[in-house]
């Protein structure tokens, strides 16, 4: 054996169901903690030319994508897992589907595992563990001296160390022969895995115990908001969402996408966007990469007074004319997008809250229907203007500072109303003005209000940076400047209070729909 040539197994192939709808549309692997996603941790703890088996099932295909495009430099052999929910399901399973890669000492560690303590090559054999209670939701072992003399399954009392998924497999034969031998007993058991084997191994002496300081588990909803406090950058603070991910690694951004249509979209509009936004250097299926932009989260530092020169920049490089399109057509694909969108959005919310559309007094307003604010809404105003190049989520944490006056763009929107290269700037601009009102730092702290009393009494408030204030009166200063319509950015910035709604957690998703709706009706009427 080349002891400089260490060789780990990886386990990716499980559904990941303790983590609930994280793991609905990505691989338990792929969960982000800190600015990377859980695997990358493992990864980058062992040394440059080590060698990575990795069993690939459940969404198993953006794993194998994640690691070839992250970790190009890295040494991958990849095992599919045919059998990875269900009845003939299991960790153990799992493992010996890897069994003819594996034919020399190795280390299993689980994919749900991250620690920064110096992980030892299986010069003998070795079970990692910590010290600490947990013992009713993790297995744990008992040792003597140095040795591990009993495994426990989750619910042992007595124990003195957690079993956190990292063990060192000198004798590999031993290993696979036991795993074969439970395997061949228990085939239908969903539930064994290395414990098991494991647990028949300590009794014969086999194996001694490593005890790591630090460890992190992200395989149940509670360890995983602790590990993501824990291991946060300051730096790197993006809204998470069910379908897409973003991660930083290695001096790289790596967006993931669920639909892969959408991806392929975003790398479609990179041709229309130019020198707006980065240059993609790698692309596959469901990510896409590109070099980690240098400057400032412009929502960490716009102010009166650099904010003008946004707008500026916006005007002369983002917002310009990209081509031809037929104005009637322009017209049908700003409807879709700004009313049929909206009425869709509606009827989610409303189902969702099992809510009746009716009049009500918001911040002692008198507010009618949602449905009689949209008749009253001038069509012609909201869907004539003429097409230009957009972004579509212009919004202060999409926008990078490089310079005094220069700004590269991030997250752009795919398409607008299902066009990729003509949009409506108002659209942009109204993006804008709402998040001078709705920012991530007021939602993340909580800082908004919303109570309903008897009689359909609502009142909305939120709390807001006063920098941010003075830049949405230099904004709507602006738009009159320039005579741009004032009116149908207020509109559209309620429009897309109302549209956020049903995609947001209770009770964010009510404050976000009455802000709406006071504001269409304010705006309606001004």
């Amino acid at each position: 054996m080349n002891k400089n040539s260490l060789k780990v197994l990886i386990t990716t192939s499980g559904v990941g169901s303790r983590l609930g709808e994280i793991t609905k549309y990505m691989n338990k692997a792929l969960v982000r903690v800190g600015p990377k996603p859980v695997i990358s941790h493992i990864i980058e703890s062992y040394p440059q030319n080590t060698r990575y088996v990795i069993t690939l099932g459940y969404l198993g295909k953006n794993v194998r994508e994640y690691l070839e495009m992250a970790h190009a430099n890295r040494i991958f052999e990849f095992v599919s897992v045919d059998k990875y929910e269900g009845e003939g399901s299991s960790l153990l399973y799992s493992m010996l589907q890897a069994k003819s890669n594996l034919n020399e000492p190795f280390i299993y560690h689980a994919c749900d595992t991250i620690t920064d303590s110096q992980i030892t090559h299986p010069d003998c054999n070795w079970i990692g563990g910590v010290r600490g209670g947990g013992s009713s939701v993790y297995a744990s072992f008992s040792t003597l001296g140095s040795r591990v003399t009993e495994m426990h399954q989750k619910g042992f009392s007595d124990s003195d160390y957690l079993h956190i998924g990292l063990v060192g497999i000198k004798d590999f034969k031993g290993f696979w022969l036991k795993a074969d031998e439970i395997y061949e007993t228990r085939c239908k058991d969903t539930t064994i895995g290395d414990v098991e084997v494991l647990a028949g191994l300590v009794r014969l002496g086999h194996y001694n115990v490593v005890e790591l300081k630090s460890w992190f588990d992200i395989g149940n909803l509670d360890s995983l908001s602790r590990a993501r406090i824990a291991l946060s950058d300051g730096n790197f603070h993006v809204l998470d969402k069910l379908a897409e991910s973003i991660y930083k690694v290695d001096g790289s951004i790596i967006k993931f996408f669920s639909d892969s249509e959408v991806l392929k979209n975003r790398v479609k509009r990179v041709e229309y966007l130019n020198d707006t936004v980065p240059r993609i250097d790698s692309v596959s299926e469901n990510l896409y990469k590109y070099r980690y932009i240098d400057g400032m989260l412009f929502s960490k530092v716009a102010n009166p007074s650099n904010f003008l020169s946004l707008l500026e920049w916006a005007e002369k490089y983002l917002w310009i004319k990209t081509g031809e399109i037929e104005a009637e057509k322009f017209k049908e694909i700003c409807f879709r997008f700004y009313i049929t969108k909206t009425e869709q959005r509606l009827y989610e919310f409303l189902t969702k809250k099992n809510f009746s559309d009716k009049a009500e007094m918001i911040n002692g307003r008198s507010v009618s229907t949602i449905t009689d604010l949209l008749k009253k809404i001038d069509l012609k105003r909201l869907c004539g203007d003429p097409a230009s190049n957009f972004h579509g989520d212009f919004i202060l944490d999409n926008v990078i500072q490089t310079g005094d006056s220069t700004f590269k763009l991030i997250d752009w929107r795919q398409d607008f109303g299902g066009d990729l290269q003509f949009g409506d700037k108002y659209y942009d601009l109204a993006k804008l003005a709402h998040n001078l009102v709705v920012n991530h730092e007021m939602v993340d702290e909580n800082n908004y209000s919303i109570t309903i009393d008897s009689g359909d009494v609502i009142n909305i408030n939120i709390h807001r940076f006063q920098s941010l204030v003075e830049c949405e009166d230099i904004l709507f200063k602006y738009l009159r400047r320039c005579n741009l319509d004032v009116k149908k950015v207020r509109i559209l910035r309620a429009l897309i209070w109302i549209n956020m709604a049903p995609l947001h957690h209770h009770p964010f998703d009510l404050f976000l729909f009455y802000l709406g709706k006071y504001n269409l009706a304010s705006a309606i009427e001004c």
